[in-house]
């Protein structure tokens, strides 16, 4: 906290601004305003691109955004840019100054969670009375950004209890803070804790969505969809709990449903691109292509400036164009994703889909062609792939003959899934479709089995005692399988035991850390999770 000083000027020495607008005047009269508080250290961007870059160099105490920046990025895609890459943290304060009051900026902007609005004209008795109270709250926040950034979130939960205790002008973003914590880490438990005592004393949105986002983790998605109803209810305008709804839905196969939840949403925020995204691909999974189409393009354009540019909209918009015969727009639309995005998953991705068009446009020379092009690509990868992607893939190499490269893949596909049923009932069934009867569960069954036994054997080898050479190989085997989640479970368990019997171990205790993640990130609905990191805390230093 700052010590108390008669000086008027305490709150703002040794801090760190940054002033993003496009106007000349109103970027020198915010900068000899904070020079009158005593700031010394002012940085100036004149468009969203500036911002980012000085964000991406600096650390600031108080970024003051204009929203309309001028062509480009606007202020809201810097703050979503600076949140979604963790250019800022908690102790930064984040104030919009602008003239803009429609409603459609305010719903955007405000799910980005801003510190403060100020509305143009700007005068100074304004500006440093409101300045005042946001510096004093972050600052409080230093260490929890520290914790954070060092990813000890068994310190972050503790500092925001502590200093909840102390600090009650704080005390809802402490309390945001450690539940977004808990629920990033698995701890559903702990979080569905602390959500019922926010809530037993004040009946508040966020809280009550985030106590629907854990009993939708632990799979109560009735349970879920009803606590996200009543936050609607309660307030309508909470977008977040639409988009909860929404996946509650899916979750329950109710895509119809799914789809109308999505269509209010974006009538309440038409400039969202994740959620013009979302319900462009709910609209493509049902088949409603106009829809789908529709939200899209829009998708595209509203994200050619944001972080959240995806090119899930430019492949969907691909394969919604080719199942309306619109062969040559698909291909282009494919073209442009190589141009567009960068990385060795877009680019297979891309090519899958560039084949299925191929396909279904009756040009086989050319899917061929494209077939062999994805068996390079896949040769050449690190393994990190999205399984439907997949899936289409040994649909294009069965369509064209290769059956060994949808052998090959189906094999990859089943060892790192080999307990989800539900994805080797599609590969069966991709071969039943393609005429080859029982091959698909000939692989299927031979894969699997692999799979089984290599956790056998290190399961095995941890009951003979011979734990470091059960965790060498079921290591190995995590390299060759990244998202095998049984490989990676039996693993942790293994090195838990081991640190159990020998004491702390730095390699083994960020090894486990490192497959808790990537199991949180496959399945975020897995209580093991949960489990372990309980146990990973509790081993003596």
């Amino acid at each position: 906290m700052l010590a108390v000083s008669d000086d008027p000027n305490a709150p703002f020495i040794g801090r760190y601004f940054l002033i993003v607008d496009d106007f000349q005047g109103m970027r020198t009269m915010m900068r000899e305003m904070l020079r009158t508080f005593g700031v010394k250290n002012i940085d100036v961007a004149t468009t969203g691109i500036e911002a980012v870059a000085f964000l991406e160099k600096n650390k600031y105490d108080v970024v003051l955004c204009d929203f309309n920046l001028g062509p480009g990025k606007n202020g809201q895609h810097v703050l979503e840019e600076a949140k979604h890459r963790g250019l800022i943290g908690p102790s930064t304060a984040w104030v919009i100054v602008t003239a803009e009051k429609t409603a459609d900026m305010i719903f955007g902007a405000a799910e980005y969670m801003p510190d403060d609005y100020i509305l143009k004209p700007v005068n100074e008795a304004t500006m440093r009375s409101r300045l005042c109270k946001i510096i004093l709250k972050k600052t409080a926040l230093i260490d929890v950004e520290k914790a954070i950034r060092a990813k000890d979130y068994s310190r972050v939960v503790d500092l925001c209890d502590r200093l909840a205790e102390t600090n009650k002008s704080n005390a809802t973003e402490l309390q945001r803070i450690k539940t977004g914590t808990l629920l990033a880490t698995g701890q559903h438990d702990l979080a569905k804790l602390a959500f019922e005592q926010i809530l037993s004393k004040r009946d508040i949105p966020w809280a009550k969505t985030g106590l629907g986002k854990v009993a939708f983790y632990k799979n109560d998605v009735d349970r879920a969809r009803q606590l996200f109803r009543e936050v609607i209810s309660q307030n309508a305008a909470y977008l977040e709990a639409h988009d909860w709804v929404a996946q509650c839905y899916e979750a329950a196969g109710e895509l119809e449903e799914a789809q109308r939840t999505l269509v209010r949403s974006t009538e309440l925020s038409p400039h969202s691109v994740l959620r013009q995204k979302n319900l462009g691909v709910i609209a493509h999974k049902r088949g409603d292509w106009d829809t789908a189409e529709k939200a899209f393009r829009k998708t595209i354009k509203l994200g050619e400036f944001s972080v959240h540019k995806s090119p899930v909209a430019y492949l969907g918009l691909a394969k919604v164009c080719m199942k309306k015969n619109n062969y040559a727009e698909a291909l282009q639309i494919l073209k442009n994703v190589h141009k567009e995005f960068e990385g060795a998953e877009v680019a297979f991705n891309a090519k899958v889909a560039e084949g299925t068009v191929y396909l279904n446009a009756g040009d086989y020379t050319s899917a061929g062609k494209v077939s062999k092009e994805v068996v390079e690509l896949i040769r050449s990868d690190d393994n990190k792939k999205n399984t439907s992607v997949m899936l289409e893939a040994v649909e294009l190499f069965l369509a064209t003959g290769d059956k060994e490269a949808a052998e090959n893949l189906v094999e990859n596909i089943v060892k790192n899934n080999h307990e989800n049923v539900e994805l080797l009932s599609q590969v069966n069934e991709l071969y039943n479709q393609a005429g080859f009867h029982d091959k698909g569960e000939e692989i299927v069954n031979k894969s699997r089995q692999e799979v089984i036994e290599l956790n056998n054997q290190g399961v095995l080898l941890a009951k003979d005692g011979k734990l470091d050479e059960a965790i060498r190989l079921l290591n190995d085997a995590r390299t060759m399988l990244p998202n095998n989640k049984r490989i990676m479970i039996n693993l942790v368990n293994m090195a838990i035991l081991s640190m159990r019997q020998n004491g702390k171990n730095d390699y083994l205790m960020q090894m486990a850390k490192e497959c808790l993640e990537q199991v949180i990130k496959l399945d975020r609905q897995n209580e093991w999770c949960e489990r372990v990191r309980v146990a990973l805390d509790a081993i003596p230093g």
